[in-house]
């Protein structure tokens, strides 16, 4: 018996549900029971019947089902670390306000947002200041409420989001650490300044070498790339939104070319797809997780051992839940 089928096996006799990003290699992805993008698979995971759930992902994802759902068991073949999420804890996190209230913006002018790319504990901080998590898909729609509140938004940890939206509203962003403090002090988003690798691959020359290349072409991204390359794109929108506009808004005839992770491109279909990259856009740390971690992780259930348990402490559960809640809410 191979691998696969010792794995489907397994995951028959067991009370658990895999999961598993749109992002995962295409042989661990075809074995999940879920699939979908970060916050999709934490509300599905929550909602699943089993007791254990097995998330092939990277860290923060794990932790946001534990956080939604602290009743359930929460285990990962890889706890693999998100880079953009290791950019940013709690520390950093107090640095920047300390930047800010120094020059003059004191905490209760700031609301917080942060990206669901960042750890339980960086979403309890924004908790605790009655801030919100978002997604790439729901970003617009939580800024905007955010802004109802007068205060400045400090959105982190991903810059390039905070640029793309604060631009797609009309409104002025800045990046602490990268613009003047002056710019910073007048901009209505205030950016952490941390980014996703993968997309920060992606650049407005890729962009025009398509379109030299096929004048028809149509050019979507993730809104994490940089602003250049999104001011280019005919379309943005998160990972979700991408499979839909491309698998069914889209003539098969129609040539597209993708700005995103690898992974996710290659499967969208078979023909007229393109990569907006001259290398392989493929994330590291969710490329880690292999069948035989999902099959080890699997044996764990089994024998009680329970291998990469996600263990979040009850205050954090309790304020980063209060952030993720606001969110829902909106």
């Amino acid at each position: 018996m191979d691998l696969k089928e010792k794995i489907k096996q397994l995951k028959n006799e067991l009370d658990v549900t895999v999961v598993a990003h749109f992002y995962q290699k295409d042989e661990v992805f075809d074995l999940a029971d879920i699939t979908g993008d970060s916050l999709e698979l934490a509300k599905k995971s929550v909602a699943a019947p089993t007791q254990n759930i097995i998330f092939c992902g990277v860290g923060f994802m794990g932790q946001s089902v534990k956080v939604l759902a602290p009743q359930k068991r929460v285990l990962m073949p890889k706890i693999a670390c998100c880079a953009m999420a290791k950019m940013i804890d709690v520390e950093y996190y107090n640095m920047n306000l300390k930047i800010l209230n120094e020059a003059g913006i004191s905490n209760e002018d700031i609301l917080p947002i942060t990206y669901i790319n960042s750890s339980a504990e960086v979403k309890a901080e924004v908790g605790k200041m009655g801030g919100f998590v978002c997604t790439s898909s729901n970003a617009y729609k939580i800024i905007n409420k955010g802004l109802e509140s007068g205060k400045k938004i400090f959105f982190v940890p991903d810059r390039c989001l905070g640029q793309n939206f604060a631009k797609q509203i009309g409104l002025k962003s800045a990046v602490v650490g990268i613009d003047d403090i002056e710019d910073v002090k007048s901009a209505d988003i205030i950016c952490f300044n941390g980014f996703c690798s993968v997309h920060q691959l992606f650049t407005p020359e890729d962009v025009d070498f398509y379109k030299q290349k096929y004048p028809d072409i149509l050019v979507a991204v993730h809104p994490e790339c940089d602003p250049a390359v999104v001011e280019k794109a005919d379309f943005v929108g998160s990972t979700s939104q991408l499979i839909k506009y491309i698998t069914e808004d889209l003539s098969p005839e129609q040539k597209v070319v993708v700005g995103t992770e690898f992974n996710m491109v290659n499967r969208l279909r078979e023909k007229n797809t393109f990569i907006l990259s001259s290398t392989k856009p493929e994330c590291p740390t969710m490329n880690e997780t292999t069948l035989e971690d999902l099959y080890d992780t699997l044996l764990s259930i089994k024998d009680g051992s329970y291998k990469n348990e996600i263990i979040v402490d009850d205050d954090v559960v309790h304020y980063a839940k209060i952030a993720l809640n606001r969110m829902f809410e909106v």
